[in-house]
Order: C-alpha cells, then structure tokens, then sequence
C-alpha cells in the first residue's frame, strides 16, 4: 500500500536520485581508472599474443631446422674419416 504522506515520497525520491548519482560516480571512477591505466601502460612495449605465437613458432621451427643439420653435418663428417 502506497502512502500518501508528501515527505516520505520526497524522502523516496531523494533516495533514488542519490542512488542513481552514485552509480553514476562509481562508473566515471572506474572509467577514469581504466583510462589512466591504459595510459601509463601505453608506453610499455607489449606484443600480442598473435605476435608471440607467431615469433614462438618461428623458434620452433629454427630449432628443427638446427637439429636436422647438426644431424647431417655429423654423419659428413663421419663420412669424411672413414
């Protein structure tokens, strides 16, 4: 049952509007948080995590490809001294 009382509807709706300014200030203080941490990591150099997959892969491969020729290159020189 609603009431009817002129102070408690004022009192409902200063209520509502203080709620309402403060989730509006929790928003603008996390945004503004977000924002200054973006900012103070912008000058870090980070690569992606596609730019590090891909650099990882290229090692990779490189070490393959040493494995394989170290492999070759000692049955040469086996070859050579025999």
């Amino acid at each position: 049952m609603q009431s009817e009382n002129p102070i408690i509807s004022d009192f409902v709706k200063l209520a509502n509007s203080a709620a309402g300014t403060l989730a509006g200030m929790t928003r603008e203080a996390r945004d503004g948080a977000r924002e200054r941490m973006r900012e103070a990591l912008g000058g870090m150099d980070f690569v992606s995590r596609e730019e590090f997959d891909a650099v990882k892969q290229m090692a990779a491969t490189a070490r393959e490809k040493v494995e394989a020729l170290e492999t070759r290159l000692a049955a040469l020189e086996a070859k050579n001294t025999t």
